[in-house]
């Protein structure tokens, strides 16, 4: 498996429509869940992402802090059906948070994540700091990550 951390403008078209298509594969369709995938964040964000066999295996999304909040943020966390059950997505939410906390030297990191991954992100040092709330019909809360 190959990672790679690259800017909207280091993406090849092939892996932009990859990360796309993968994306709206789990959160659209998959999820049953149309919303607008595409939210002008892709621009200004460093996706992270695994590939196997020049297939997408893994993705998230980085968000340097004061773009969406005011802590960094990692979002579009995703593995692609076939590969889940693999720990991808535990290694890939280890290196983003090791990436935003050497390199970009962040305390802090903020996600909204699907109510039903709270143990999960848990798992990672991240704590709920909000109630429930509905984004597209889905269960959300905020959490936060902080150096201890």
């Amino acid at each position: 498996m190959n990672w790679y951390r690259k800017s909207f403008q280091e993406l090849t078209n092939k892996e932009l429509y990859q990360l796309m298509k993968a994306r709206v594969d789990v959160f659209v369709v998959e999820q049953e869940c149309p919303y607008p995938e595409l939210d002008n964040y892709d621009q200004e964000a460093l996706h992270f992402f695994a590939k196997m066999d020049d297939e997408i295996v893994a993705i998230v999304r980085l968000l340097p802090a004061d773009l969406k909040f005011k802590e960094a943020s990692i979002g579009r966390v995703m593995v692609v059906e076939k590969y889940r059950g693999n720990g991808y997505a535990t290694q890939i939410m280890e290196k983003a948070i090791k990436f935003i906390t050497e390199e970009w030297e962040e305390t802090a990191i903020k996600i909204q994540a699907q109510e039903y991954l709270k143990n999960f992100y848990g798992s990672l040092g991240f704590e709920q700091i909000s109630e429930s709330y509905l984004e597209d019909d889905i269960p959300h809360i905020d959490m936060i990550w902080e150096r201890k």
